[in-house]
């Protein structure tokens, strides 16, 4: 089997398979019917070609390659053919190839006639595709292009050397263009797979950067030679190349910058985007991420915490790069950047800029944090004062209004019987008085339960002190309490008293209750503006201690305050330790 044969060979089982893929993905049926149809057609003219089948070949491959692949390539990613632009290529390409196919002579010219068109159609489908055509269409462009560039520079540099013959070239030309098909097969299935933009940004630099070095080669060498009249030798050849060379990577990184600007748009400066970012960037997550997609000309940026994201600007993109939002040691969230058209990566300008701004990023998200903390405070307030207003409420509709309706009622009563029956109004009387020392009772439970009235007979240091004179232990015996106060307490808000007395009080009732303490310690000092309040018991725990109802209303009362709240147990004892605010008053 010759070389051109094996390689036509390959090219059909590629294209057969290729066709076989795109058809199971769903799409481009009309472009996979004519690869498979154009596969099984190359297959089938290497067979005849095998079995020697004189004038059935050549017609046959020329169907293969001059119709089916073309229409294949028209036909991808959708067949369009209502528009005038599609109808007439889709009119010349047919022609085309049936020129091609029935009249071998025309071969040549119509071969340009379809590169022609397909290069029209190329274009005209990017214009007019979505997002996914186009992403489809440049893998498909991009292989099916470098693939005949690849096979033509080769083919020149073979036949300029005079070191290969037209039959192996012809089998290279042909076992390049298998990269077309299977590109298409990546185009509709796995697009994704890599940003194929980037993979045209590098194609153009390279071929480029070759062309212009093979051209300026052949240039001073030809020109060289001519001033002297003889070919230029090996060695001055070699040196003028690796001269030459140098200049490769600012052509490179010239023409990069050069194909971005054009395909691409322009990308920032680096510190022009930083000192932007810097002045721009507020409490608000959604413009601070505005602010970075517009300064590094970003597709897509969000911010997320705990797998959730908060905030995010411009349009989610396939590849993105994540990086840490941190303050201090504390690792607050994360920014995700979508990559910019034709970019496999961040740059290392743009990482160090990303860096830079990452505290600030890392700033505000902490201050939408602290805000859902303080709104969530306020509405707990809300709640408490409401719950509150409907227990009193509640009391005085269910205890103390009845009661004082019957005290009425009963005066009346005995009004009318003072005269007529004093021994039955001397009983009204009596239930009367018996009524409202019930009511007094009940007005001292209410007001009781609206602010001690130790605190403001004793102060809360004595309130304490009382307190913890009347506590006992589960075996009955009177439970010794320390209360230490290293210094007078300074004035201290209502707020801040009523929170410290409950939480001591529900922490010494802790102890009696779910302890085996002997002893218990209290301990009140001012520390940072702040009543830090503890208390220490001798009774250990092996398991430690699981949050109960007495728990969760210490830590409630004290982060109703703007205060803190800790409590565990150990072997040697357990610990509730709070830390409130003074408020205003302190």
């Amino acid at each position: 089997m010759t070389p051109v044969l094996a390689a036509t060979a390959f090219l059909g089982v590629v294209t057969t398979a290729s066709g076989w893929f795109i058809r199971q993905s769903g799409r481009s049926l009309w472009s996979a019917a004519c690869l498979v149809l154009g596969g099984i057609t190359l297959l089938l003219g290497c067979a005849a070609v095998v079995l020697d089948l004189d004038g059935v070949p050549s017609p046959v491959l020329r169907l293969a390659g001059c119709l089916l692949l073309p229409l294949a390539v028209l036909a991808y990613p959708r067949l369009s053919w209502r528009e005038p632009v599609s109808f007439v290529l889709l009119v010349v390409v047919i022609g085309a190839g049936v020129l091609s196919v029935a009249w071998e002579d025309a071969f040549g010219l119509m071969g340009f006639v379809l590169v022609g068109a397909l290069l029209v159609h190329v274009w005209w489908a990017l214009e007019q595709g979505d997002v996914e055509d186009r992403r489809a269409l440049t893998w498909s462009s991009l292989a099916w292009i470098g693939a005949g560039l690849a096979a033509a520079f080769v083919a020149f540099l073979s036949e300029s050397a005079g070191v290969v013959e037209f039959p192996d070239l012809d089998a290279a030309f042909v076992a390049v263009m298998a990269l077309g098909p299977a590109a298409m097969v990546v185009g509709v299935v796995r697009p994704e797979v890599v940003d194929v933009r980037g993979l045209v940004t590098r194609a153009v630099v390279a071929a480029t950067v070759v062309v212009a070095y093979v051209a300026v080669a052949v240039g001073l060498t030809s020109a060289v030679e001519a001033a002297r009249g003889r070919s230029l030798e090996a060695t001055p050849t070699i040196v003028l190349c690796a001269v030459l060379a140098f200049g490769v990577r600012p052509l490179q990184v010239m023409l990069r910058g050069v194909v971005d600007q054009l395909l691409f748009g322009d990308r920032p400066d680096p510190l022009a985007a930083a000192t932007s970012l810097a002045d721009r960037i507020g409490d608000d997550p959604a413009l601070a991420l505005d602010a970075v997609r517009e300064a590094l000309v970003l597709p897509y940026a969000s911010i997320r915490a705990g797998g959730e994201v908060l905030a995010s600007s411009g349009t989610a993109v396939t590849h993105t790069r994540v990086l840490p939002l941190r303050l201090g040691d504390d690792e607050v969230g994360e920014v995700v950047v979508g990559l910019r058209a034709g970019d496999f990566g961040l740059s290392a300008a743009d990482e160090d800029v990303l860096r830079i701004v990452a505290p600030l990023l890392a700033q505000t998200l902490r201050a939408r944090q602290m805000s859902r903390d303080l709104q969530r405070s306020r509405e707990a307030v809300v709640a408490a004062v409401e719950e509150e207003r409907r227990r009193l409420r509640r009391d005085l509709h269910d205890g103390l209004g009845p009661t004082l309706s019957g005290v009425a009622f009963a005066t009346d009563a005995a009004r009318n019987q003072v005269r007529s029956d004093p021994d039955k109004a001397d009983a009204l009387l009596v239930q009367l008085r018996a009524d409202t020392a019930e009511a007094i009772t009940e007005i001292r439970r209410l007001v009781d339960g609206l602010r001690p009235p130790a605190l403001d007979e004793l102060g809360l240091e004595g309130a304490i002190r009382q307190h913890a004179a009347t506590l006992h232990s589960a075996a009955g015996t009177p439970l010794p309490v320390t209360v230490r106060v290293p210094e007078p307490l300074p004035a201290l808000s209502a707020a801040t008293e009523v929170a410290a007395y409950r939480i001591l009080v529900e922490a010494l009732t802790n102890v009696v209750r779910h302890s085996a303490a002997s002893h218990a310690d209290v301990s009140l000092h001012v520390e940072d503006h702040s009543l830090v309040l503890a208390v220490r018991d001798d009774g250990g725990s092996a398991n430690g201690w699981t949050p109960g109802v007495g728990i969760t209303s210490m830590r409630e009362r004290s982060l109703q305050v703007g205060g803190t709240l800790t409590a565990y147990a150990t072997r040697d004892g357990g610990l509730v330790e709070a830390a409130i605010p003074l408020g205003p008053s302190g």
